[in-house]
């Protein structure tokens, strides 16, 4: 992409990532039967900086990201009119973009050895593309429907918020942006704010907006580092959750009856295979290593996190598709380059306040948790490519 804001490097900026986010199963979008089309209000809310300088609107075309695809307008058209079959659209969208790549690809297999290979081959590279940013766009509609569903705005571009240097966002919207959030990873988000912003947990009005000063090129880095810290903690919740009632079930199974069935025997038909499917070593375990064992797997996140060894850690943080590392950088670069190119190559240095740098980074983090969610639903209907 032609923007400097890369990934790679931001994973560098913040090398004590990863570390927050609800630790109960990703929340699934129903599919099925989409029918009608129109009429949803829409709510506006003013962000200060200047006067009336920068405004934040619930509907989807005020996002930094443009969309492009037919499939991203015709969802961002069903969220304003008719938000209630907004799920079945997505449902049916991610179905069609699926057997149209599969009917191309099909025809490129059919006519090997022909004299029409080539021409199906790239006909099949073609719409492969273009179902790749159609399913991006997908996902991003459903993470700006998930943050509607807890009535947060996202910030649109900073080139329309910036108002003589100066960068202020209001409201925060802190206590919805947080309420996603279980109380353990609550706390992990809390002191990773603490880290990058120099902001702490029990911080008074006035340090909330004392002013400070950044590059753009750093804050655009904090913001999509943020993202993948988010990525990471939905990751490592849901494995510590499942870790846990794993345990727990072999614990059960332990004190009641020592020679019963074996422990995976114990699951329902299906529930086995999707259990140990996610986890990579069921090994890691320990089911028969005692009491000891059983007792570790109840220490909170932080202490579960911070014990991870390099390989589990770089399992967790790692972004499962290409689909969520465009999407990332694509998020980032439209909210602070504006889309021009070498933009975020320049030392521009703004002020702002400590509210509106945490006002970011929960943002960011609460995107790495529903890109997370996102991922894993879309990945059941249309295949992602594998990061």
């Amino acid at each position: 992409m032609d923007c400097s804001l890369s990934l790679h490097k931001t994973a560098r900026t913040l090398p004590f990532l990863p570390f927050a986010v609800k630790s109960k199963a990703p929340n699934s979008f129903p599919p099925n039967n989409f029918t009608a089309r129109k009429s949803l209000g829409q709510s506006l809310v003013v962000a200060r900086a200047g006067p009336s300088h920068c405004e934040f609107s619930s509907s989807p075309l005020n996002t930094p990201i443009e969309l492009n695809s037919a499939a991203g307008k015709f969802l961002s058209s069903v969220l304003q009119n008719q938000r209630q079959f907004f799920n079945v659209a997505v449902s049916d969208e991610l179905k069609q973009l699926a057997d149209d790549r599969d009917a191309a690809v099909t025809r490129m297999f059919l006519s090997t050895g022909s004299d029409e290979a080539s021409l199906h081959r790239r006909i099949a590279q073609l719409k492969e593309h273009e179902c790749q940013t159609a399913v991006e766009d997908v996902m991003y509609m459903l993470i700006f429907y998930k943050f509607s569903e807890i009535r947060v705005p996202l910030v649109p571009k900073l080139s329309r918020c910036i108002y003589n240097g100066r960068l202020e966002i209001w409201p925060s919207k802190v206590w919805e942006l947080e309420s996603i959030h279980s109380l353990e990873v609550l706390e992990m988000i809390r002191e990773h704010i603490s880290t990058v912003v120099g902001l702490r947990a029990n911080s008074s009005v006035t340090d909330n907006w004392a002013t400070t000063q950044i590059q753009r090129v750093h804050l655009g880095h904090l913001y999509a580092a943020s993202i993948l810290y988010g990525y990471f903690l939905k990751s490592a919740s849901l494995r510590h959750h499942l870790e846990c009632s794993l345990a727990l079930a072999h614990q059960n199974l332990h004190v009641s009856n020592r020679n019963s069935l074996q422990f995976p025997e114990m699951w329902p038909y299906g529930m086995k295979n999707l259990v140990f499917g996610r986890v990579n070593n069921i090994e890691s375990f320990s089911l028969g290593q005692g009491s000891t064992k059983l007792e570790s797997k109840r220490e909170n996140l932080k202490c579960y996190v911070m014990g991870f060894d390099p390989e589990t850690l770089q399992r967790c943080a790692k972004l499962k598709s290409k689909e969520a590392v465009n999407l990332i950088e694509k998020h980032s670069c439209s909210l602070f380059g504006d889309g021009k190119k070498g933009l975020l190559e320049t030392d521009e240095v703004i002020s702002t306040s400590f509210s509106s740098m945490k006002r970011l980074v929960l943002e960011a983090i609460a995107f790495g948790s529903f890109l997370w969610d996102t991922e894993e639903y879309v990945n059941s209907v249309y295949k992602l490519q594998e990061n």
